[in-house]
């Protein structure tokens, strides 16, 4: 007679011997990319089961992170060198494809690091895979050039209107920007401004700051191929 197939059991946590790592439901991980030569992908576990009676083997049910450059837009000069998005992509993998644990933090949180790790990643969007769509679908812009902030760009704050800019698009560079006390904008700027160590850009009326302004962020351009199961 063939033997009955075991019984699935939800697991609550499972040990990983591989890594000699301990995951559980919500973890974010990294898992062995079926591409050779490619970066780990980046999951965020949903369910554990049991694939034996023992609770030897497990399975896991996964909620895939996009790359920016996985994603129908591609990458663009907004995104963060380690930002991902959470997709609605779900998948059922082997725990063994597993290669470590690691953080995928909110937005917010991720500026606030002092140093960010290998292990270390930001979400601030939702992604659908079929659509291309956003969630949010929109992103706040700062700066003449008016883009999303990247957290790993360096950018300068006017002391009056709280407004945040580029270096390059003030006319400096980023080292003389780390050295600044003081900097007013070009609509903030004193007339007749004499601090040391300070800079200020000519004012012109045509480059007032629009607080309000914002870029969505769903146009598409690219095709990707949806990763595989």
């Amino acid at each position: 007679m063939p033997k009955p197939k075991a019984q699935k059991k939800q697991l609550k946590s499972y040990k990983l011997k591989h890594i000699n790592r301990t995951i559980q439901e919500g973890d974010a991980v990294l898992m062995r990319s079926s591409e050779p030569g490619k970066p780990s992908y980046v999951a965020r576990v949903e369910a554990i089961e049991s694939t034996d009676a023992r609770g030897s083997n497990a399975r896991v049910r996964v909620r895939w992170y996009y790359r920016p450059e996985e994603s129908m837009g591609g990458r663009r000069q907004f995104h963060g060198a380690k930002e991902v998005f959470l997709s609605d992509h779900y998948d059922l993998q082997s725990a063994d494809t597993i290669e470590g644990k690691c953080k995928v933090h909110s937005f917010g949180s991720y500026t606030k690091l002092g140093s960010v790790g290998n292990d270390d990643f930001f979400c601030r969007f939702e992604y659908n895979s079929s659509t291309g769509a956003f969630n949010p679908d929109r992103v706040a812009v700062f700066c003449k050039c008016e883009m999303p902030y990247n957290p790993d760009d360096l950018m300068v704050q006017c002391e009056d209107c709280s407004e945040w800019f580029h270096p390059s698009c003030i006319g400096t560079t980023i080292e003389a920007a780390k050295k600044l006390d003081h900097f007013y904008c070009e609509e903030c700027s004193p007339e007749d401004q004499s601090l040391d160590n300070s800079i200020s850009t000519s004012k012109n009326t045509d480059a007032k700051v629009n607080r309000k302004r914002s870029l969505e962020v769903s146009k598409t351009r690219n095709k990707h191929t949806k990763r595989s199961g």
